[in-house]
């Protein structure tokens, strides 16, 4: 027996659980080739995704860098381009949105229900092929920051980790994305969530200190989840770390992995009740 997306013969000795634990994988690997292959088909969405981390960089070191304090004579680009890896890794989640309720629009969610497939596979394959979009970006952002002077400071295993505290970050938020694409009508309306993903990267200490905003602005940029994982990779690489009393602020290392952890928890289940709620 094969699969409906064209996977290769199962094994004869699976059976039972084993049986369908090899199905649900074959089936994502497949949803995650045909992902990849249509991000391949369209360089202007490409070079829109990589773009926009080259502007903000751009901007807010060159720009407005010259201008902006975070207080204790720190370097300003030293502080910034870190908060800039974890906005362009929470706001991807508005991109897989968008691609989610496009494919839904034109039918192409409908067609895989009717196939004799995982009914996680749709849902999983989207998330593993949105990761690995994720470190390309990533590695693209990367590479332009040591362009422009940025260095880590901390040891490897340090800067290591906080590579993987960035992509923790992001594969949670795909799965909000996953469950807003499939919750919205259509396309033009997935595009509106940047009103959500804007304010979820600027309300933050992404660019500036929670404790030189207003009070009752600080106190929501601080459990911003882009804030934790902002501050625990800052204080990773050895780069200047916001200055403030606050619980979240000293726990940041712990509240970077907390954050994704709860998210994923509560949309990942989400996403994949609603794939198959889906109308047919």
């Amino acid at each position: 027996m094969s699969s409906a997306t064209g996977a290769a013969e199962i094994p004869v000795a699976l059976d039972g659980p084993e049986r369908r634990a090899y199905w649900a994988v074959a089936d994502c690997l497949t949803i995650v080739r045909t992902e990849l292959i249509t991000i391949l088909r369209y360089p202007a969405a490409i070079a829109w995704q990589l773009g926009t981390p080259v502007m903000f960089v751009l901007l807010f070191v060159y720009v407005f860098g010259s201008a902006m304090e975070v207080g204790g004579g720190a370097d300003y680009q030293d502080y910034a381009l870190p908060g800039m890896f974890a906005m362009t890794m929470a706001n991807g989640f508005m991109g897989t949105a968008v691609a989610v309720a496009v494919v839904k629009e034109k039918g192409v969610m409908d067609r895989y229900r009717s196939m004799p497939m995982a009914p996680s596979a749709v849902v999983s394959g989207r998330g593993v092929a949105d990761v690995i979009s994720a470190a390309v970006d990533l590695a693209v952002l990367a590479a332009i920051a040591l362009a422009v002077g940025w260095r880590p400071d901390g040891s490897l295993p340090e800067t290591l980790s906080a590579f993987a505290l960035l992509i923790l970050l992001r594969s949670s938020l795909i799965w909000v994305g996953v469950y807003l694409g499939l919750l919205v009508p259509n396309q033009q309306a997935a595009g509106n969530l940047f009103a959500v993903a804007f304010p979820l990267g600027m309300i933050s200490s992404v660019f500036t200190p929670p404790a030189m905003m207003p009070d009752w602005l600080g106190a929501i940029a601080l459990w911003n989840p882009v804030s934790s994982t902002a501050n625990a990779i800052r204080d990773l690489f050895g780069n200047p770390v916001p200055g403030g009393g606050g619980w979240v602020e000293q726990h940041a290392t712990l509240m970077a992995v907390v954050w994704p952890v709860a998210l994923m928890a509560v949309f990942l289940p989400l996403a994949v009740r609603r794939f198959q709620r889906l109308s047919s």
